[in-house]
């Protein structure tokens, strides 16, 4: 199957496409004045269309893009939409959504404030993890999302966002706990509000995480 790439502004893909091949991820982004504005959100929605560029399009019902505020200071990302998602074409919208609203509840912050997205746009079958060249081709869009918006934070739910992220390997109880720089931005990764449905727990280190958040949102 033949894949797409973005056809962006050239600064911004240049950005991308480095961040793709070192697997560093360390995006310094294009020089301030010629930034994607947070109204570029809508060309980059255009760019991604009708998605054909992996093979998930052929199991999704509908693509999920991302969902808040185009000005959050915050972006919220998990790995790929979930039935209900798939469903609606929001994301985190099922029981782990509704546990992400009180987390954000307990911060003081609601989803009219905040931007959510997941690395993947489309669902993959059964629920499965994200593969490599799924991620790969998909990945590039999600930090287009994050060049329009310019948050100050971002908060990866989960190893898989974390890893894409981050462009490293290890679980999230490794990676977890330590805000680290990317380009412009600092990753905060934490568990997904799915794992602490399952395995409740881990709240406490998952509030911890999201405290960090709120700290450096204050600064």
């Amino acid at each position: 199957m033949r894949t797409h790439r973005p056809s962006l502004d050239p600064e911004l893909l240049e950005t991308l496409r480095f961040a793709v091949n070192s697997g560093a991820w360390l995006v310094a982004g294009a020089p301030a004045s010629s930034r994607p504005a947070a109204s570029d959100l809508a060309a980059v929605r255009r760019e991604l269309g009708e998605c054909r560029r992996c093979r998930l399009w052929q199991t999704r019902t509908r693509i999920v893009f991302g969902v808040g505020d185009e000005r959050a200071r915050v972006v919220f990302v998990g790995e790929a939409p979930g039935f209900q998602e798939d469903l609606r074409g929001e994301p985190f919208v099922g029981r782990a959504g509704q546990l992400l609203d009180r987390m954000l509840a307990a911060l003081g912050l609601d989803r009219g404030r905040v931007y959510i997205a997941n690395v993947l746009k489309c669902r993959p079958p059964d629920n499965r993890d994200p593969l490599a060249d799924e991620v790969e081709t998909c990945v590039a869009f999600l930090w287009a999302q994050i060049e329009a918006i310019r948050p100050r934070v971002i908060c990866a739910l989960g190893a898989h966002a974390a890893r894409a992220l981050l462009g490293v390997t290890g679980s999230i109880s490794e990676l977890r706990g330590k805000a680290q720089p990317v380009g412009p931005w600092t990753v905060v990764p934490t568990y997904h509000p799915a794992f602490l449905l399952r395995r409740p727990r881990f709240k406490r280190q998952a509030w911890a995480d999201l405290k960090a958040v709120a700290r450096l949102l204050a600064e």
